[in-house]
């Protein structure tokens, strides 16, 4: 929905979904919580929920497009994207038939969000030099942009073989299949974003809307500078809801510490303490942890800096029982969202009318 035509603010949520993290569980139970979470949120009204891609214990979701699928044949409105598919190491064909199969499955209501990949096990896995990490990326983009086209592609790159007059077959249900550009804080990954007229995906862990309101600009400034429409921003972050904020902390911050503490060991980073991390919800940030009327405070703060379309929270980390995702996910559809939605209208109703 880059056109953002069902609500003026999208409110998703995203996830890794991670196992085995501290009391995590096994792939095996976590893949069937996460279908059911993915229903819940489709039933209480959320715009979009998102699946990241990683090749690392861990994570249960190397294959998005086959679990997002699954998800489609038992849900009817929500979005269904990637958050994120590395296509720096995957082959743009194929990226494109799993999703144009993941849009038939669903009825048009798949997305991609393609990013370089903060996390870079699939450059070993399949082959890829680390030193091509942008080349590769930038090209496979290209091609992938150039088959979402109806008409038949000629083509020819450093990374895969050449294609003569292809067409590739079945086409989607959407006239072009949604593509985001995701980043991190790259502003050379913002405006290559701009130069090809695509929304924007803002991947956030942690600072404030104020230290992200420059990146925001730029891609504003650079949409305009290449004589581009205006396209949509989606703002990720972590974030949870529960029934108070107490509860929220209780359960969000120790598991999002643990997730932290898995990757930073393998880089030789010193432990973060669930305190750390609660440290990181303060006023202001990119974290939005808390009771219903708090997490819609945050919300609202960061659009009022950053003026975006769709925000997605990560919901489930580490080990946050499949219980509480639910509520979270309850919580959010129910008591978040609507709120937000009616008081981004309104502020916009209002800017209009001066």
């Amino acid at each position: 929905m880059t056109n953002n035509e069902g609500h003026i603010m999208e409110i998703g949520a995203f996830t890794f979904a991670d196992v085995a993290i501290g009391d995590g569980v096994g792939p095996a139970q976590r893949i069937p919580e996460l279908l059911e979470e993915i229903v819940l949120a489709d039933q209480v009204g959320l715009d979009v929920f998102g699946l990241g891609e990683h090749h690392r214990a861990g994570f249960a979701a190397p294959a998005t497009a086959v679990l997002l699928a699954a998800a489609a044949s038992r849900t009817s409105q929500i979005r269904l994207t990637s958050a994120v598919t590395v296509l720096s190491s995957d082959d743009p064909v194929r990226v494109f038939e799993q999703f144009t199969a993941l849009d038939l499955a669903s009825r048009g209501r798949a997305e991609i969000m393609a990013g370089r990949g903060a996390l870079t096990d699939s450059f070993r896995l399949f082959g890829h030099d680390l030193g091509d990490y942008d080349a590769l990326f930038d090209e496979k983009l290209r091609l992938l942009l150039a088959l979402r086209e109806p008409a038949p592609v000629t083509w020819s790159g450093r990374f895969r073989p050449a294609l003569h007059d292809e067409l590739i077959l079945p086409r989607p249900v959407q006239d072009r299949l949604p593509v985001w550009i995701a980043v991190g804080g790259s502003p050379n990954s913002v405006v290559r974003a701009a130069s090809l007229g695509l929304p924007l995906a803002l991947g956030t862990i942690g600072g404030t809307a104020d230290q992200f309101a420059p990146m925001v600009e730029l891609f504003r400034e650079a949409l305009a500078q290449y004589e581009q429409p205006p396209q949509p921003i989606a703002v990720t972050m972590h974030g949870f809801v529960a029934d108070t904020s107490q509860k929220a902390g209780e359960i969000y911050f120790p598991a999002d510490a643990a997730l932290f503490n898995m990757i930073g060991a393998e880089r030789g980073v010193p432990p973060l303490s669930a305190a750390t991390i609660a440290a990181k919800n303060g006023p202001g940030s990119m974290y939005a942890v808390g009771s219903p009327s708090q997490v819609v405070d945050k919300l609202m703060h960061q659009y009022e800096v950053l003026g975006h379309q769709r925000a997605m929270l990560q919901l489930a980390v580490g080990p946050v029982a499949h219980r509480d995702v639910m509520r979270a996910i309850e919580l959010l559809g129910t008591e978040v969202a609507p709120v937000v939605r009616a008081e981004v209208a309104r502020r916009q109703n209002a800017q209009a009318i001066r």
